[in-house]
């Protein structure tokens, strides 16, 4: 099953300094049929206005995963880590028993993310953060694992759930494909450019959800940057 979840189909907030669009039921946005996607709970494209940000606030057993797509986040936690991630690298955030956190764009423009939960499997386990460069040369053409749960995923991220974060890049008429667990959840999102799944047509920041499917065929009709969640 391929289901296109268009962008002007999704949960809008507008806060002012957050312009806020929920693939999936979050805060004031509720569609009992937009609960999430297997264990992908929030996945939220946000734009955050200049010198601005989310000021400190509580999590505890969620993995949560920033995709920085434009300008730069800056994150300090209860743990005392501080990090800037800029547009193409990734953060997590393991909330565990609990920790308190910040994210602001203290740049001059504004910062377009991907901020998105997944359930975690270990729950009361300690918290933690991270953060990585993720280099967009690496993946063109191909995808390269972000952020994993399992072992064996070489640099990438490291996340306390049966997951795994991946990005690619692909030229208009680039093709590449991915082989899957029909049994598992994936969740993928053009960023700036329109696609081929399967050949089914999805546009920038449509979402794309995949259950039931042994493998992927994407085909590139526009340049484009796409960022996927293989979920339990």
């Amino acid at each position: 099953m391929i289901d296109i979840r268009s962008f002007r189909s999704l949960g809008h907030a507008d806060h002012g300094w957050l312009n806020a669009r929920h693939h999936f039921s979050f805060a004031n946005y509720y569609d009992p049929a937009r609960m999430g996607w297997g264990a992908i709970r929030v996945w939220n494209d946000d734009e955050i206005a200049a010198q601005s940000g989310f000021p400190p606030h509580p999590h505890n057993d969620m993995e949560i995963i920033t995709y920085v797509r434009q300008g730069a986040i800056t994150h300090q936690d209860s743990m005392g880590n501080q990090g800037r991630t800029e547009a193409g690298d990734v953060q997590v955030m393991s909330a565990g028993t609990g920790v308190r956190h910040a994210e602001y764009n203290l740049e001059n423009e504004t910062t377009t993310l991907f901020q998105i939960w997944v359930q975690t499997d270990q729950r009361g386990a300690q918290p933690s953060w991270g953060a990585r460069q993720f280099p967009k040369a690496d993946r063109a053409g191909t995808f390269v694992t972000l952020a994993s749960g399992f072992d064996g995923d070489g640099d990438s991220l490291r996340i306390n759930a049966a997951a795994r974060v991946m990005g690619a890049t692909l030229k208009a008429g680039e093709t590449a494909e991915l082989a899957l667990d029909p049994a598992r959840h994936v969740y993928l999102v053009p960023v700036n450019g329109a696609l081929e799944v399967n050949g089914v047509r999805a546009e920038a920041r449509d979402g794309v959800a995949i259950t039931g499917e042994e493998k992927i065929a994407l085909r590139a009709i526009e340049d484009t940057e796409i960022v996927l969640v293989d979920a339990r």
